[in-house]
């Protein structure tokens, strides 16, 4: 007797034979690790300043050096990953939570609602996305909590129409209208059939949210429309690096950074790239 695979166990099948992925998940798993047992690992007060030790060259008592202000750039690091990983997980949770409810909306209603909410997301996505959020913090002034939303919702339109396109496919088969006949509601239907069915092409979604919103964090940071000193995000942390001095003579203070935000950018898009071949029907 044969044991059939199961859809789960081919999605995961299909995404270990993508190496890329699965080291990039290695690497993230590391990254947050790092992120969360923060306070031990640093060894010093990202905040403690010492005017004494300012703009020192990696050593034993410094890994990554020291700042202009005499901070710890590796203890920096560490807490920064905090704010950096939090925004961007925060950001694509709201993306998606708003997506999947007025896609799967639009889908199940159809008619006017799905008009209104589909001219809706045309509106959000004809816009810019970083011009109107640095207005949006400059208006209400920079802060985490603005940042994350403002970055949600405007990234909610790419979940949305994935939703709509799942409810609109589903909406016709007999056990949706069963349920309906039986007087299910739309937050029912949303719950019991739709967010399953739309899971799998939603997360692929989700990691690329969580992609551009560390990546927009860290521009919002560095034009300092983001999070404020003295807490670090990698992008404020790049704020030290804006003259030729410090490119040149002091690397330490730009490159770890930098490179932090690079190396899970691309880990983030990589799950994501091992997500979508996993899913995707084809490779069955």
């Amino acid at each position: 007797m044969t044991n059939l695979e199961t859809p789960r166990r081919g999605a995961l099948r299909r995404f270990k034979q993508h190496p890329v992925a699965v080291v990039s998940v290695v690497f993230l798993l590391l990254v947050v690790v790092a992120a969360v047992f923060a306070r031990p690992l640093a060894g010093h007060d990202p905040n403690q300043i010492d005017l004494l030790a300012a703009r020192q060259s990696p050593s034993g008592g410094h890994w990554l050096g020291t700042d202009s202000t005499g901070r710890d750039v590796f203890a920096r690091l560490l807490f920064a990953g905090r704010v950096s990983l939090g925004v961007g997980i925060a950001s694509a949770a709201l993306a998606v939570i708003v997506g999947t409810l007025l896609g799967g909306i639009a889908g199940l209603l159809g008619g006017w609602a799905d008009g209104v909410i589909m001219r809706l997301a045309d509106v959000f996505m004809s816009f810019p996305s970083l011009v109107v959020i640095v207005v949006v913090a400059g208006i209400l002034g920079p802060s985490v909590v603005t940042m994350v939303i403002a970055i949600g919702l405007f990234q909610w339109p790419v979940c949305g129409r994935i939703v709509r396109g799942v409810t609109l496919s589903l909406r016709e088969q007999e056990y949706v209208l069963a349920s309906r006949a039986t007087g299910a509601g739309p937050l029912w239907l949303l719950r019991r059939h739709i967010i399953p069915a739309a899971l799998p092409p939603v997360s692929v979604a989700a990691t690329l949210a969580v992609a551009q919103a560390i990546a927009l964090e860290a521009t919002l940071s560095f034009l300092g429309l983001g999070v404020q000193p003295p807490a670090a995000s990698w992008g404020n942390m790049l704020t030290d690096a804006q003259s030729l001095t410090v490119i040149r003579s002091e690397p330490w203070l730009w490159l770890s950074p930098g490179i932090a935000v690079a190396l899970t950018v691309l880990a983030v898009n990589f799950i994501g790239d091992g997500l979508r071949d996993a899913v995707d029907p084809r490779q069955s």
